[in-house]
């Protein structure tokens, strides 16, 4: 899953009006002096981006293997994805107003020590509960120093290269994301399915000690802090009733159907939507206080911006739910490996990175149509991959799935890279910062929400009427069937919900 948290930064020299040039040399510009040390602190910056959005792809071709090794159930599956999502998620503004307040340099070093460490726990997990912890913290690790990326190429870069540097980021994440799949798959073909799984994520390990030994060194100390930003505090309130209430909403949605909905799965949903209506009226009391709120409640004074968050939801939800659905059906249902699970995934990371190199291009000629142009691809991609699954069953193989996932890889990588900027586009610039932090989350919680959805749908409607691998891979079709429906849904919901956002963008965003 590709992550849009960076700033429309665009490479133009900032400051002075067009044209004007050197002594001696009219219409000519300087020519751009990078420092060194921001080229070094890059290296070091991109290697944890690497490791985060690595992990957003790779364990999924490790669940069925999971799920065997550890007798896990089919809710520990979800939590695997949806803990890691919900807690990056909820980190990403604290964590980047702590760093503002006490120097993003010593916030990406704890967070990405504690990234490491949580990705050895994953991989000594002897349990459910033991992985599922493991994991959640490990996702909260990534939500304290993914923002500080960002964050730190903005300070050290001059305005006129941090286009460069951030296109140079993109190139990463679209590599991190497409790679996941197949690293994931070579790892378990050939340490098997036993040690394999364990070994997708201590491949953190010598990434994230070496880029520890180099953040001492390499990230400037001058880059620490963001003195324009260092007054703002943390809404811990907040951050606790926003965190309650969407646990409360998940864990319901994840474990209801394994246990069957009891009393207390409505109770709990009941519950979550309590406390997110009780985050509202807090945020709304902090912000008459003078105070920094965790959710600025005047952003959704904007109705657009209130529509392009939805969307920011629901198309997390569909996308992120594609290869969670079949992955599990690859492999626990129709017998394939890990490596063959992970090859299925090379049209989509293929027409990701094509679509994403592009994306910024066509958004500047096309504007908003761009967006329109991604979400349709990837709901024609979807709508294709279950009609797939219905008229073909248990005997599709990759080839079948080649041109749909092609065509939805396409589209989200025209949407993933400039989705973010047409929301921040509909508030005032002044408050595009702020618009920027809330968008990033709720595309976490829209990954998170989705998986839960999408999982108990699948596990929901898996039903073995018969012995033998013909009734297994039969009943795993089906179920996988319903869940396409439902991710095609969530991204049909999204395509209306394109035209909510402005058809151009203001080059100030």
């Amino acid at each position: 899953m590709s992550d849009t948290n960076a700033p429309a930064t665009t490479g133009g020299t900032a400051g002075g009006p067009a044209g004007a040039g050197t002594p001696g040399t009219p219409g000519t510009r300087p020519p751009v002096v990078i420092p060194r040390h921001a080229w070094q602190a890059l290296i070091v910056l991109l290697a944890g981006m690497f490791m985060a959005l690595l992990d957003t792809t790779i364990v999924n071709v490790a669940l069925p293997t999971i799920r065997e090794s550890l007798n896990a159930s089919e809710a520990t599956l979800s939590w695997i994805i949806s803990g890691y999502a919900l807690a990056f998620g909820l980190a990403l503004i604290p964590a980047g107003r702590l760093g503002d307040r006490i120097g993003h340099k010593w916030v990406f070093f704890t967070g990405l020590a504690l990234f490491t460490l949580a990705s050895l726990a994953c991989g000594l997990a002897q349990n459910d509960l033991q992985m599922i912890i493991a994991r959640v913290v490990q996702g909260l690790a990534g939500g304290i120093f993914v923002p500080a990326v960002t964050a730190v190429i903005q300070l050290v870069f001059p305005p006129q290269a941090r286009g460069k540097a951030f296109a140079i980021m993109g190139s990463v994440i679209g590599v991190s994301t497409a790679l996941g799949p197949i690293l994931g798959g070579l790892i378990i073909q050939a340490f098997g399915d036993e040690n394999g799984w364990r070994l997708v994520f201590w491949v953190n390990l010598p990434i994230g000690i070496v880029a520890l030994v180099a953040a001492v060194f390499m990230l400037p100390s001058g880059a620490e802090r963001d003195p324009n930003k260092a007054s703002s505090g943390i809404d811990f309130v907040g951050l606790v009733l926003l965190s309650g209430g969407l646990v409360a909403l998940l864990v319901p949605l994840i474990e209801g159907q394994d246990q069957g909905w009891p009393l207390w799965t409505y109770l709990t949903l009941a519950l979550g939507a309590v406390l997110l209506v009780a985050f509202g009226a807090w945020e709304v009391a902090y912000t008459r206080r003078g105070r920094s709120p965790l959710v600025p409640p005047h952003l959704f004074s904007h109705p657009a911006f209130s529509g392009g968050v939805v969307l920011a939801l629901v198309y997390f939800a569909a996308f992120t739910s594609i290869f969670f659905t079949i992955s599990i059906l690859w492999q626990a249902g129709l017998g394939h490996t890990a490596l063959e699970s992970g090859l299925v995934s090379i049209p989509f990371a293929i027409g990701n990175i094509v679509g994403a190199s592009q994306s910024n291009r066509l958004a500047q000629r096309l504007g908003r149509t761009v967006l329109v142009i991604g979400v349709t691809l990837v709901t024609i991609g979807l709508i294709w991959i279950y009609l797939a699954l219905l008229l073909i069953g248990p005997s599709i193989t990759n080839w079948e799935l080649l041109p749909p996932l092609l065509i939805a890889g396409l589209g989200s990588g025209f949407f993933i890279a400039p989705n973010a900027q047409f929301i921040v586009a509909t508030v005032d610039r002044a408050e595009a910062g702020a618009a920027s932090g809330v968008v990033g989350v709720m595309q976490r919680v829209g990954a998170a929400t989705g998986i839960a959805v999408i999982g108990s749908v699948l596990f929901g409607n898996l039903v073995v009427t018969g012995p033998g691998k013909d009734a297994l891979a039969s009943a795993f079709t089906s179920a996988a069937t319903d869940a396409m429906a439902v991710s095609a849904a969530f991204s049909v919901l999204a395509l209306l919900l394109v035209f909510v956002l402005p058809k151009r963008v203001d080059a100030r965003f």
